[in-house]
């Protein structure tokens, strides 16, 4: 019999990409909100998450092995104008699956972000000091002490990631790819860089971490450091699109944009020793990319 895994924010990109990735070794339910969402292998089911008796109730009923928490807003801008719903989304509902699961000893994966950081120093660890720029940034960042608080053995995933995306929402990789398909020119920062790392390596990378009942927080990304900009010009040439259409921006330069940290690269060294290997870097994953076009994963997901 399947392990059960039920994920939050079900109708969201991570939890789309994470339920494909598994549903064939898992029992995959994924919350809902608002959208219908319907794949092949995979249950969906309205929940409230509002209320810690009535997720107590879902998890009661569905008994999941594991629950991923990916429900969150992850808008900069959203969050920086309307800081009282950064602040319920991501900190209050946050605390309240992890109470839900720890009352009922349910192990959690708590889905984080590399955006709370000055961004000053390259591949920072885990235990780099916090120092957010924006409200998204100070949300998720209290969302993990709360969460920590509640669910002491509970598992926090800091990721940047991207996959497919849906007909709602797009992937930073789509945005890519569907630009210079079209023939436009795009302008990409040169001078922000992170760690990104496909989905559904992620996802893989959590289930090890899992199994090995792993505790605290990981950063879960690729093994290579980048800039934006250097990350479009690997999809362009995996996808075999013109890369001069990509224009070399900065951050520095732009007026009217929420603050933003200018290096969000994490370092993955300590899951990487856990589990004894890489994640592996840019090429390996934006090829993973390329060929999950060819399947399934890429036309399930633009059917949302």
């Amino acid at each position: 019999m399947k392990k059960a895994v039920f994920i939050t924010g079900g109708s969201g990109l991570l939890a789309l990409n994470w339920a494909l990735t598994i549903r064939e070794d898992y029992s995959v339910t994924l919350g809902l909100h608002k959208r219908n969402i319907s794949f092949v292998g995979v249950e969906t089911l309205r929940i409230d998450l509002e209320s810690v008796d009535s997720l107590i109730r879902v998890f009661e009923a569905v008994h999941p092995q594991v629950v991923i928490h990916t429900a969150g807003l992850t808008s900069v801008e959203e969050c920086e104008a309307k800081p009282d719903m950064a602040q319920h989304v991501n900190v209050v509902l946050a605390d309240k699956v992890a109470r839900a699961c720890a009352k009922l000893d349910l192990p959690l994966v708590h889905v984080s972000t590399d955006h709370f950081f000055s961004g000053d120093q390259p591949l920072v660890d885990e235990s780099h000091p916090f120092a957010p720029k924006n409200v998204y940034g100070r949300t998720k960042a209290e969302a993990e002490f709360r969460v920590l608080a509640a669910h002491p053995d509970a598992l926090i995933v800091r990721t940047n990631f991207y996959g497919w995306g849906t007909s709602y929402r797009h992937s930073f990789s789509d945005i890519v790819i569907e630009e210079l398909r079209s023939g436009k020119e795009l302008i990409l920062f040169t001078d922000v860089f992170y760690t990104p790392v496909l989905a559904e390596k992620a996802a893989q990378a959590v289930h090890e971490l899992i199994h090995l009942k792993a505790s605290g927080v990981f950063h879960v990304v690729g093994d290579e450091r980048l800039s934006k900009y250097d990350f479009g010009v690997k999809v362009a040439e995996q996808f075999n699109l013109d890369s001069k259409l990509i224009i070399p921006g900065f951050l520095t330069e732009q007026v009217g944009l929420v603050q933003r940290p200018l290096d969000m690269s994490l370092s993955n060294q300590k899951i990487c020793k856990l589990l004894g290997g890489k994640l592996g870097g840019v090429d390996e994953h934006v090829a993973r990319l390329y060929q999950q076009e060819q399947t399934e994963i890429a036309q399930e997901m633009r059917k949302l």
